[in-house]
């Protein structure tokens, strides 16, 4: 598959095609190949107390082949899942290329998930190994029956020490044939019913995510990328190692708190050309006084999770002299419609489809495709290798993402936009309920779970509530129990308690006292009035 310049659109779209290898695996093609460079460097890592390591693809090529070579003497074998939670540590590239090596398959996951969040995730994806740092090793049940735990950053009992161990592990590593459409790496999404669900990728996923990297990103070997994405984010997956490492590139990795002016004091100090962050990061940076900072390497800034307003584009471009680029994608299907450099921008637009991918609005009641300026389900065609292989263990689901229109399948992704009379596309909302604040997808279900274990809430609600900075947060409608009085220190009550029961980010940071909930006749819960509600409020 050959990168096709982009100096016009419409002919490297037409032009592009998918040829995607019979086999791949991303440690031995991609990591191990540049490691032939023997001092090309791979990654940068900080973190606030400015502390720094460097690693050459070498150093992760070899690093990477001990991992492998521990987890197979633990017995972890080829389509095995792994529990990898990890924060922003050089750990987290190293074991991740470790498992795609092996062929077992890596479940990344953010460090604020709880006990709970892990023990769904290793019963439902029957996880056989986790590997996390050592303050995090009490939130894996010893009841689980795993054949590795490995802690990294200090010894724990009855968990293998990663920093003494691995250094032990022969630095050369026989890795399995890995054909295109084996499992490779399974990503955990929130949707609007249930609990989380298993995207599950395939290794041509990870072959395809290149693609974005060099229309969107435009990478090459001599740039420096820093994407601010958490590490249990499939985004941090596209632009922090499988897009950067595909052309080359440098990783800059920041394990450090939300401060906006470290934010622009490493720009400046790593030359990053190309900067990634969520909308709600860029809305609080273009606050700062930046006249004083050299940003003239920052090319390029790149944003996706959630919609950039037109005014924050403007003013950050003011501010650094690069580009910002709005992006759309989904963890089913990554990177799929984006704002390129040689493509003139439309305030508002996600762009137009990747090359490679053909996009569609599609009617909300039928399979007919509707014209320009005309909102509806947003699909794309299928076969498109971007695509997941299913959601693990839920055909039901897999199958409710597809249709067929004469003869040809198409993947529907649950978002609504519209197209205009040039093919921009425009996101127009989720289909479901599920609430994006700040770039994470909660799903409601997941709050009113949660809420639901206090006694003093009868039934509840979940729902998007406008935010300035967050864009949405998690507001919850709650219907107390008998002789239970509202009041402020019960919200705060009610707040703590979310957020010791599943993952912090997850938490109402709003919530209202209710008597009752709009229902349909059946019973079920009209979230998508409530929020309605709410937005008609701005």
């Amino acid at each position: 598959m050959q990168r096709v310049p982009m100096e016009n659109y419409e002919a490297a779209h037409q032009a592009f095609q998918w040829d995607v290898p019979d086999t791949f695996n991303f440690g031995t093609d991609v990591v191990d190949k540049w490691a032939d460079e023997p001092d090309k460097l791979a990654l940068i890592w900080c973190d606030a107390g400015g502390h720094e390591e460097r690693l050459t693809y070498a150093d992760v090529a070899r690093l990477s082949n001990q991992v492998a070579n521990l987890l197979r003497a633990q017995g972890v074998q080829k389509g095995e899942r792994v529990i990898v939670m990890l924060p922003r540590i050089p750990a987290w590239q190293i074991v991740t290329v470790a498992c795609l090596k092996l062929g077992c398959v890596p479940i990344p996951c953010v460090t604020m998930l709880t006990e709970g969040d892990i023990d769904y995730r290793i019963n439902h994806a029957s996880a056989v190994a986790a590997i996390t740092t050592a303050e995090n090793t009490a939130k894996i049940s010893p009841g689980h029956d795993l054949k590795a735990r490995i802690s990294v950053g200090g010894n724990t009992q009855d968990w293998i020490d990663y920093d003494t161990e691995v250094p032990l592990q022969p630095a050369a590593f026989d890795a399995p044939v890995i054909n295109a459409e084996d499992p490779a790496i399974l990503y955990y999404t929130s949707g609007s019913t249930g609990k989380p669900k298993g995207v599950l990728h395939s290794a041509r996923a990870i072959f395809t995510w290149r693609v974005s990297a060099w229309y969107w990103l435009t990478l090459s070997e001599d740039d420096t990328i820093w994407c601010t994405a958490d590490t249990g984010w499939s985004k941090a997956g596209t632009s922090i190692l499988f897009g950067p490492w595909s052309t080359g590139s440098t990783a800059l990795f920041y394990d450090g708190p939300f401060e906006p002016a470290a934010r622009f004091e490493l720009l400046e100090k790593y030359s990053v050309s190309v900067f990634c962050a969520a909308a709600t990061e860029l809305r609080q940076l273009i606050g700062e006084d930046v006249s004083d900072r050299d940003l003239s390497k920052l090319r390029l800034t790149v944003s996706a999770g959630e919609s950039v307003n037109p005014d924050v584009v403007i003013r950050w471009q003011d501010m650094t002299g690069g580009l910002l680029l709005d992006g759309y994608g989904q963890t089913e299907t990554l990177m799929t419609v984006m704002n390129y450099p040689t493509l003139p921008v439309k305030p508002g637009s996600m762009g137009r489809p990747l090359p490679g991918t053909i996009a569609a609005i599609l009617a909300e009641d039928t399979d007919t495709f509707l014209g320009p300026d005309q909102p509806g389900r947003l699909a794309i065609k299928c076969p498109n290798p971007q695509i997941m292989l299913g959601y693990w263990q839920d055909p039901d689901q897999t199958i409710a993402t597809r249709t067929t229109i004469d003869g040809t399948e198409w993947f529907v992704t649950g978002d609504t936009a519209y197209a205009d009379a040039d093919g921009y596309l425009f996101y127009d909302g989720r289909d479901d309920d599920v609430i994006n604040s700040a770039g994470y997808r909660i799903g409601p279900m997941e709050v009113e779970n949660a809420l639901m274990e206090h006694p003093a809430v009868l039934e509840c609600a979940a729902v998007a509530s406008p935010d300035p900075d967050r864009r949405e947060v998690v507001k919850a409608f709650v219907i107390l129990s008998a002789g239970t009085q509202g009041s402020d220190a019960l919200v705060k009550e009610l707040q703590n308690f979310a957020k010791s029961v599943t993952a912090p980010y997850k938490y109402p940071r709003q919530i209202e006292f209710v008597t009752e909930l709009p229902k349909t006749v059946t019973g079920k819960i009209q979230r998508r009035i409530l929020r309605d509600r709410e937005f008609a409020k701005e």
